[in-house]
């Protein structure tokens, strides 16, 4: 009983890891995030869904550095952290 609650346990967790990783943009909301981007002074970065929010790490801005931003639903800046 004890061996099959684990692996049960086991599973769900590993089942579950994927939903925390956000997911892939869709080319829409691609073609918004790269105007939003833009509008930060920055370019390039790779793009995700991770609800509540769009996350895009390893930009590279307009004074060379490179940071992670992140903006809303509505694709409005959140918060920019450094790399």
């Amino acid at each position: 009983m004890r061996n099959a609650l684990i692996l049960s346990t086991a599973l769900f967790v590993t089942a579950a890891i994927p939903a925390w990783a956000g997911r892939a943009v869709t080319d829409e909301e691609r073609t918004k995030l790269v105007a939003a981007v833009s509008a930060q002074g920055c370019t390039g970065g790779k793009m995700v869904w991770d609800d509540p929010k769009y996350e895009i790490d390893d930009v590279r801005c307009s004074d060379g550095r490179m940071y992670d931003l992140s903006f809303d639903r509505e694709f409005k800046f959140i918060n920019k952290k450094p790399n």
